[in-house]
């Protein structure tokens, strides 16, 4: 589970897309957000009709632990809450269902041995369980309900640390079957390059990985023969992704997607991870787009980062469950976006910190400030992202913590900007007026409470600037 991150201006100039600013960017989080007189930041933000790529419709995604199927009431169309809340965080998603409780499920048909496997919380974070838990038919059947009351689709991980070819290719029979239209592909183990030293030798290698891949999917295929998949679901080792381009490219035409993880840091409890630290572009992650990308191109597959979020290991508290995750998940999801990402998908699950959706079936559910700046992006969901450049006027420091990136819509522009600084920002853009206004914000940086996502009236773009006041993200639409 090692992460990496970007320096991106630097790299969003190459794309194309938008640019963040050098600009004041105070190291200190006070609980008055900055206003008290803090000199506004200028900037001019140039929007091009070069268009990029396209914001698919099911750009927006969840992950959750492949132990949570143990409860099969869980993903359920009669659970109702939770039913409510993914359809309103987007009309149309991806929900990825794997994670490190992937290698520790065994699929059954025998429905007792799973009705009391696990309680009504299912498992809050990315730590593996200590025993196998049970994913049974019903809870297949449940989970199709779930996505036909959502209209979501799902890619859905197989066991393959622990698990067995033959026992991989018996549950992929019956997903196939039971999810049908709404199964997009199958992965074949999480993490895979993290495998060294605990499921495999100190040796093992992409080459090994390719090795068992091809067994598993001869076994999958064999009982599910119209079977799609994905892959290679790394942690961190873009070397695996490219391999794997090019293997599926010559010998695996059934392969559908690339697929990779990516946290803005981690590990949760380690020193330093703060939210300094997550609202600071971290320099790893231009390689790491910009080869996965190429392989992407090359193989001509879509890539989807299929896990991720702001701290691995459950989340940081104090950090991923408050406004600074809001204003960090729509700048992350468009950064994959502008160099062509298919979409993201936030993982989560029961009261982890980092978890968008937190609760159980019996407490029920509430949105965490993450929901909300995943929702931030719902507006611009079918919309082709346009090329678009960004300059501070009055830069002093190079802090790089504001953000503006445009698109175009049945001939309307959205217009994105993120002000992850103590200070309000002044924009000055080619727009002239907004019929639509999506506002972002909190009390504090640090606010846990109080984080909204409210549709106002358009006053915030004023004679062509756009006011965005400090830890705030707004969305217009001309």
């Amino acid at each position: 589970m090692k992460r990496t991150g970007m320096k991106r201006r630097t790299f969003l100039r190459q794309a194309g897309a938008a640019a963040a600013l050098g600009c004041v960017a105070p190291r200190s989080f006070g609980q008055d957000g900055g206003q008290n007189g803090a000199q506004a930041i200028q900037a001019t933000l140039a929007i091009e009709s070069n268009p990029l790529y396209p914001f698919p419709a099911d750009f927006l995604g969840l992950s959750y632990e492949s132990a949570q199927l143990a409860n099969p009431a869980f993903f359920a169309a009669e659970n109702s809450g939770l039913v409510g809340l993914v359809r309103e965080l987007a009309p149309n998603g991806v929900l990825r269902i794997g994670g490190n409780t992937s290698e520790f499920t065994q699929f059954t048909t025998n429905e007792a041995v799973g009705a009391s496997a696990i309680d009504a919380a299912g498992p809050d974070s990315s730590k593996h369980v200590d025993s196998d838990t049970p994913v049974t038919p019903k809870a297949l059947s449940n989970l199709r309900a779930f996505l036909d009351a959502t209209n979501w689709r799902c890619i859905y991980g197989l066991n393959g640390a622990r698990g067995t070819a033959e026992n991989a290719a018996e549950e992929a029979s019956y997903v196939d079957k039971i999810l049908g239209p709404r199964l997009i592909a199958f992965q074949i183990g999480n993490e895979v390059d993290a495998w060294r030293t605990r499921y495999r030798p100190a040796t093992w290698s992409y080459p090994d990985y390719w090795q068992q891949w091809v067994q598993f999917h001869k076994a999958i295929v064999a009982k599910a023969p119209h079977a799609k998949f994905a892959g290679p679901d790394i942690a961190s080792r873009v070397a695996y992704v490219t391999g794997f381009a090019e293997d599926a490219k010559m010998s695996a035409p059934d392969v559908v997607m690339l697929t990779s993880h990516y946290y803005g840091m981690g590990p949760a409890g380690a020193p330093g991870m703060t939210i300094d630290r997550l609202l600071t572009p971290d320099p790893k992650l231009e390689g790491y787009l910009k080869t996965t990308m190429e392989a992407a191109h090359a193989s001509g597959l879509p890539y989807r980062m299929s896990e991720g979020n702001t701290c691995w290991n459950g989340g940081q508290e104090g950090v991923s469950d408050t406004l600074a995750s809001a204003l960090w998940a729509p700048d992350m999801m468009l950064t994959f976006a502008t160099v062509g990402c298919a979409g993201v998908n936030f993982h989560g699950g029961g009261e982890g910190y980092y978890t968008p959706i937190a609760g159980t079936i019996a407490k029920g559910f509430e949105r965490r400030p993450e929901y909300f700046g995943m929702k931030l992006m719902k507006p611009l969901l079918g919309a082709t992202l346009v090329r678009s450049t960004l300059t501070c006027d009055n830069k002093t420091g190079d802090d790089e913590r504001i953000s503006a990136y445009a698109a175009r819509n049945a001939g309307h522009t959205l217009l994105m900007a993120i002000n992850k600084t103590a200070q309000p920002a002044e924009i000055k853009t080619p727009l002239r007026g907004a019929r639509q206004a999506w506002v972002l914000s909190g009390p504090a940086i640090d606010a846990k409470q109080g984080v909204t996502l409210s549709e106002q009236k358009p006053n915030a773009l004023r004679g062509g600037t756009l006011h965005v006041p400090a830890y705030t993200a707004i969305l217009i639409e001309d």
